[in-house]
């Protein structure tokens, strides 16, 4: 009997040596579940090394949207879908797309807030965010989930591009950020050449008001350091007046001062400018721009942060009105529709800020 047990055990270890049942180490997986980043505050994350489900808040939703990841969202931060305006353009391109899916975090006026419940039940993969690194730790801690801060982005600047590829990496399309990037790039490089031999004394001068900054705003509110106008070395009535760029609030006084060639305004203050010239029309009979019929509008630029494409569409718009000989080889209505088809994946969207009045054209203050 003892002779027979032994042989079965000789046979039970060989077996499992055969068998690979032994307490072996395993061999390393190369492969490994996640990867560690640094974000643009400086954080140390960790995150899953494949990312199918993202949750983006502040102005990560537009930069989701360029790279091409908006089908990976699985809750939005920003806007209900009712309250989408063509000008918030990455949204309303998602509309359909985003329609069913939970609004997880409120980003508008300054205001910030996000809703962890929300967020722990979608499982997402990693939170994208443009906020600071404090709350980026404290959303991290309270979800659980992976929290990547980028910055929210200064138009047409580096810490864009960082953003971009800090996104695209984390989601392992690193590829789409150099094609968002070099798109950016080809457009400034195009409009900086045709308007480098443009003798400074044979520029009109021009004014960006109805700015909208904090809300919409009248003839007051203009722009400083514009990057519409020095994308295409405008000569722009506002130079010095601050050190601020974006909208500012002047003394309406002063645009009689400038009385600038041409005006162009947001279309979200269009009304407000407007309702301004029924009370004063004598005011804005004094300017220039008004009594030659050069006022114009074009979509705001900002809505939930600053927007990309608009702006760059806008710098084509404004260009072609000023030095139309340098322009004349581009149908801007092609070149709009191009500028958003590789943003937002959308065909003709021209046609839908048309249809929504918030397109280009000349603005008639008396009509």
């Amino acid at each position: 009997m003892k002779k027979f047990l032994a042989l079965i055990l000789t046979l039970v270890l060989a077996a499992c040596i055969l068998s690979g049942c032994t307490s072996k180490p395993q061999e390393p997986d190369n492969g490994e579940a996640s990867i560690t980043i640094t974000d643009m505050t400086g954080r140390t994350v960790e995150i899953p090394k494949t990312v199918e489900k993202i949750v983006p808040l502040g102005n990560a939703p537009r930069m989701i949207t360029y790279l091409g990841l908006a089908d990976k969202a699985v809750g939005i931060g920003g806007m209900a879908s009712q309250d989408i305006s063509p000008v918030t353009a990455y949204a309303y391109a998602n509309k359909d797309l985003w329609a069913d899916l939970p609004i997880v975090g409120t980003d508008a006026a300054g205001a910030t807030d996000y809703y962890p419940e929300q967020i722990i039940a979608l499982a997402p993969d990693v939170i994208f965010c443009s906020y600071t690194a404090q709350l980026a730790d404290e959303i991290q801690t309270k979800t659980g989930v992976p929290t990547v801060a980028v910055a929210m982005g200064t138009l047409f600047a580096e810490d864009y591009e960082q953003a971009l590829r800090l996104i695209a990496e984390v989601c392992g399309i690193p590829d789409r950020a150099e094609e968002v990037i070099s798109f950016i790039d080809g457009c400034l490089e195009d409009l900086a050449n045709r308007t480098a031999d443009v003798p400074e004394e044979g520029k009109p001068t021009v004014l960006g008001a109805a700015a909208t900054f904090k809300g919409a705003h009248g003839i007051e509110g203009v722009y400083s350091k514009y990057q519409v106008f020095e994308a295409i070395a405008a000569n722009d009535v506002t130079t010095g007046i601050s050190d601020t760029v974006g909208g500012v609030l002047i003394d309406k006084e002063q645009v009689l001062g400038w009385n600038p060639q041409y005006i162009f305004l947001d279309n979200g203050g269009v009304n407000l400018v407007k309702q301004d010239f029924a009370v004063m029309p004598d005011f804005y009979n004094q300017l220039q721009a008004v009594v030659n019929g050069d006022v114009y509008q074009y979509p705001s630029s900002t809505s939930y942060y600053s927007n990309v494409e608009i702006p760059i569409a806008n710098s084509y718009y404004v260009a072609s009105l000023l030095y139309p000989e340098e322009f004349k080889d581009i149908n801007f209505e092609e070149k709009a529709n191009e500028i958003f088809k590789f943003f937002l994946g959308a065909d003709d969207y021209l046609s839908v800020l048309n249809e929504a009045g918030a397109g280009y054209g000349k603005v008639g203050l008396g009509e």
